[in-house]
């Protein structure tokens, strides 16, 4: 017995599936028997039955036997058809196949079979010549075209859309049209510091400039602020956690960058929590008396408990100190 060959055939289109579903549902020997009996509704005195051939029928026989197939969902159309490339759709699935954008009050090209939007059409049609797009007319440019931020223009239509005026490269841009400078000035709209494009939303004002809310960025880490707070040096901004890494003071005691306030006693810089007495850990302030020992402070309390040819050593060493150093360095705080 000869071994048989099988073929994969495309299944039917999603209208097509339809179709045939409405011919299972109502074949020809039965269709009598199911108009107006089937579904069990009763119309309201006054309504018009849908009639076709002579023959009328309740609204809901009337959709599944004669309401045409969405060429993309398959589904029934009620109401509004749009009819374009041999079928039959809803408004809200008729879409340009590249950009996803309703077709049904733009208007489609007919492009390699594809249903397209005029832009996506003219883009496509480009690409083929190996040509540009104009950013004005969205039409080929056919001659050597004008670039302008990387996008591309007829030489005429790289024009002021206010006065009409040639434009250079100091052209500005606002909601997709161009305008000369004196123009763009005179609509009051401000320029990005970062950018150089305008800002129609929310404006940061710092560092004596304008800027976008997602332009205006630490200069270490490049993250926005977002309405946090930031820190000027030398013309620029940074976090709080960058300000600190880069010019912060660092706490002699712990190592660590300073993000508080800042001791600065005998000469160093320490934490508020970190300024305490190194013998009994008591916490210290500017207005305690201390003794510097060992490059640390001690508090009263515990310099009185030294030996007294320790503090006598001390305090030659603080009046030696005193005398090489500036005159408000801090050595023996009148102890």
């Amino acid at each position: 017995m000869a071994a048989g060959h099988s073929q994969l055939l495309p299944g039917p289109s999603p209208s097509g599936r339809a179709k045939q579903a409405r011919q299972l549902l109502f074949p020809p020997e039965k269709l009598l028997a199911v108009l107006g009996e089937g579904s069990g509704r009763r119309r309201r005195s006054g309504d018009s039955a849908p009639e076709f051939e002579g023959r009328k029928y309740c609204e809901h026989d009337f959709q599944m036997l004669f309401a045409p197939c969405c060429g993309s969902c398959g589904e029934f159309i009620i109401g509004r058809v749009i009819k374009a490339m041999n079928n039959s759709w809803h408004p809200g699935c008729f879409r340009c196949e590249l950009c996803d954008v309703e077709l049904a009050d733009l208007g489609f090209v007919k492009n390699a079979g594809r249903h397209l939007c005029r832009p996506c059409h003219n883009r496509e049609k480009a690409k083929g010549l190996g040509k540009y797009i104009c950013q004005r007319c969205h039409l080929v440019i056919d001659e050597q075209p004008l670039m302008f931020r990387n996008d591309a223009y007829h030489p005429d239509h790289f024009s002021c859309t206010h006065c009409g005026k040639e434009l250079t490269a100091e052209a500005r841009e606002l909601k997709g049209e161009l305008y000369c400078l004196p123009c763009h000035d005179k609509m009051g709209v401000p320029i990005c510091g970062a950018c150089r494009r305008p800002i129609e939303g929310r404006v940061v004002n710092a560092l004596g400039k304008q800027w976008h809310v997602e332009h205006f960025v630490c200069a270490k880490c490049e993250k926005p602020f977002l309405g946090h707070r930031h820190y000027e040096k030398k013309g620029l901004a940074y976090c709080e956690t960058h300000y600190n890494q880069l010019f912060g003071d660092v706490c002699y005691n712990c190592g660590r960058v300073i993000e508080g306030d800042v001791v600065s006693a005998l000469n160093k810089a320490w934490c508020v929590n970190c300024f305490s007495c190194s013998t009994c850990n008591g916490k210290l302030t500017l207005k305690n008396k201390f003794v510097e020992f060992d490059m640390k402070p001690v508090c009263k309390r515990c310099y009185e408990k030294f030996p007294l040819e320790l503090k006598k050593r001390l305090k030659k060493l603080s009046e030696l100190a005193a005398r090489k150093a500036h005159p408000k360095s801090v050595g023996l705080n009148s102890a």
